[in-house]
């Protein structure tokens, strides 16, 4: 794992988690270089990148494409859940929160989160930038601390539309976090249909990737594919060879997508790309819709078949087909099986014995 860099004046730290932890943890802190270490939480550096005081990690093995496959450290896949888009208003930001994460990582055994940030939509990261980013920031670093593997999504249909912010954001975020193997970079959640992958998802990738790379220069970064992230051979025809570590989204709902897309990855991975499924549903593409049990079985073998880790949307109270919760679950975790819906408690099951 890489060591986080970091500029520290050491006597006020040892000062400050003295009076906290005693001064034999504040040494092994320092001494092992497994944190984030800086002098104030509530400004900004010279650079303009917030910092905080204290950041304790729990590692994880890095996360490296190898052929057409993304490994985790020693696991060859692995199986996660997704917060429900940030925005402002929306009713799933609630549960953007530090409880939430812990009880995903205790209850559910989950292995990753994705942190779902909405952009161009009221209440998105373009109209609130602050709020968004806190309730990234707020994630990620739970995540860190527990252990978890986490995806910073740029939640978006029409990202090529908004280039330089999303290179302004993901420049701080590799800032932030490019220290961290937890991190995982999601660049572009879905583009359109009609929009091209050589003439524009391919340049704005390669745009927010030089931001990223400057900053880290091996963490995994998942770009999205034409038709929200179904055609992922497009992709495949003409990959993105500026650096290594790239993986593309494959999304799908079994209620809408089944052998055909399926085809599709596999021609995909015969090219040799390596694909991410960053987010699926047991429902219809919209969301909504009764559970589609067969084709949810049938994609779950394909995860199996090829090693493909997986990311379950979402985990949220709306009243949809996909959320993990009924109405009115706590915003702080303790779930009882009661309070989850069908798919909640089937996400939990698969994602637990994963």
């Amino acid at each position: 794992m890489r060591m986080a860099m970091f500029n520290i004046n050491v006597t006020r730290l040892i000062a400050l988690v003295k009076s906290t932890l005693g001064l034999a943890v504040a040494l092994l802190l320092c001494a092992c270089g497994n944190t984030l270490l800086t002098e104030s939480s509530s400004s900004e550096s010279s650079s303009g990148v917030e910092v905080r005081d204290l950041l304790v990690e729990k590692p994880v093995g890095a996360v490296k494409v190898e052929g057409t496959k993304v490994r985790f450290g020693d696991k060859a896949s692995i199986a996660g859940t997704s917060l429900f888009w940030s925005n402002d208003g929306w009713g799933g930001e609630r549960y953007y929160n530090a409880d939430v994460v812990a009880w995903l990582k205790q209850d559910w055994n989950t292995g990753l989160v994705r942190a779902s940030m909405g952009v161009e939509a009221e209440g998105g990261y373009i109209k609130s930038p602050a709020s968004n980013k806190h309730k990234i920031k707020t994630v990620v670093e739970a995540a860190i601390s527990h252990g978890l593997y986490v995806i910073i999504d740029w939640h978006s249909h029409h990202a090529e539309d908004h280039p330089s912010e999303a290179v302004d954001f993901f420049d701080k975020m590799a800032r932030r976090y490019g220290g961290y193997n937890h991190v995982i970079y999601e660049i572009y959640n879905e583009p359109l249909n009609n929009v091209s992958w050589t003439d524009t998802i391919k340049p704005y990738a390669e745009a927010v990737i030089a931001a990223i790379r400057r900053h880290d220069p091996d963490n995994l970064i998942v770009v999205g594919t034409p038709q929200w992230s179904q055609l992922v051979e497009d992709a495949a025809d003409d990959p993105i060879t500026s650096t290594t570590n790239i993986a593309y989204a494959l999304h799908f709902y079994a209620g809408t997508h089944g052998q055909d897309l399926r085809d599709e990855a596999i021609r995909a991975m015969n090219k040799g790309a390596a694909l991410f499924v960053t987010e699926w549903g047991m429902v219809n593409a919209s969301g909504d819709g009764d559970i589609a049990l067969e084709e949810t079985e049938r994609w779950i073998q394909f995860f199996r078949d090829h090693n493909l880790s997986h990311v379950n949307w979402a985990v949220n109270d709306k009243v949809e087909g996909t959320s993990a919760l009924k109405p009115g679950a706590s915003v702080e975790g303790g779930w009882a099986d009661d309070e989850l819906t069908e798919s909640g408690v089937y996400i939990k099951d698969l994602v637990s014995n994963w």
